[in-house]
């Protein structure tokens, strides 16, 4: 048989060779370095360094110093604020030497001060009894342990003091005081204010620049603890605070009740040093340092006032910023 022009079945084209992205070619047969041992890596156990981070603590740190090469922020690492879940009805424990004898010295109201067998008499804990003692507040002596138990092993330098629950006012009952005083209702609303301190050094002057009442959310925002009593200087006793679920309906009901309502915010539409209706019925809304106030909120008012500032600082906090606005409308309205 003759074979004369070859096997037609026969492969006529060369065999394929390798593809790319197979793993073929140098760059792909390259070596990535060698493989840490263990005690050379930051997050292993038997790592032999100064400190030992976890691996996730570890890729945080690369991830700062990245952000930090680049120019930019990052919150990788930081810790979430913790919310107070205390709740309003129950009571609060006051400890430490310094505090309970400044909020004693407040007439914070209280109903025990507790001092451990074996704390040393200084002269803050003698006063804290004197007070206390003045006062007619039970004096009760226990046990170390029992009072670690108590404050869940705080540090509380042998000493705490129990005080009451604050008593918010009603809403409407705050109005209707306001609208009865023989002054010109004032009153005050914070939004998204969550630093105690400041909710305390708003609440005194509120009261020191003639305001009626303090409005506060009830989400989201400080409550009347014992730092807000402290700092409000004993005028939390004298200001009713009334706590609210909405705060823009809360504004909504102050309109139909005949307030002008103003929220302090920068860039505002009139001066605060020039508010047109600052002898009227007035709620004066202050938000947080740095958000300020919300975009409802900001759009539910009637006005939005600011305060002019130097151009190189970028805000006020919130409690100078209230201070200073009701200090203006108490001089206007006179």
């Amino acid at each position: 048989m003759s074979t004369k022009g070859g096997n037609p079945n026969r492969r006529k084209t060369a065999k394929a060779g390798p593809k790319i992205g197979s793993g073929g070619g140098k760059k792909g047969l390259a070596g990535k370095g060698r493989t840490l041992k263990a005690a050379d890596r930051p997050w292993h156990k038997e790592y032999q360094g100064d400190d030992k981070p976890r691996k996730t603590q570890w890729k945080q740190a690369k991830e700062r110093a990245k952000a930090a090469a680049e120019g930019r922020t990052t919150n990788i690492g930081k810790a979430k604020p913790q919310r107070d879940r205390r709740r309003d009805d129950e009571p609060e424990l006051i400890l430490g030497r310094n505090p309970v004898v400044e909020a004693l010295r407040a007439k914070v109201p209280a109903t025990a001060l507790y001092v451990a067998f074996g704390t040393e008499l200084d002269d803050r804990v003698a006063e804290s009894v004197r007070l206390a003692t003045n006062r007619d507040l039970p004096v009760k002596e226990l046990a170390r342990r029992d009072l670690d138990r108590r404050t869940g092993n705080a540090l509380h330098q042998g000493i705490g003091l129990e005080i009451e629950p604050y008593r918010y006012a009603d809403f409407d009952d705050l109005v209707e005081l306001s609208k009865t005083s023989g002054t010109a209702p004032l009153l005050v609303a914070l939004d998204g204010v969550t630093d105690p301190r400041n909710l305390g050094a708003i609440i005194r002057s509120t009261a020191a620049f003639g305001g009626h009442g303090l409005i506060i959310p009830s989400k989201r925002a400080a409550s009347v603890t014992a730092v807000a009593w402290r700092t409000s200087a004993g005028a939390a006793a004298r200001l009713p605070v009334a706590k609210v679920v909405n705060l823009t309906r809360t504004i909504q009901a102050c309109q139909q009740a005949g307030f002008m309502t103003v929220a302090l915010d920068g860039g505002g539409d009139v001066d605060v040093f020039d508010l047109p209706v600052a002898a009227d019925p007035l709620l004066v809304v202050v938000g947080d340092e740095g958000k300020g106030v919300s975009r409802l909120v900001a759009e539910t008012c009637d006005h939005i006032a600011s305060i002019p500032i130097a151009s190189e600082v970028e805000s006020l906090n919130a409690s100078v910023a209230a201070s200073i606005a009701l200090a203006e409308i108490q001089r206007q309205r006179r």
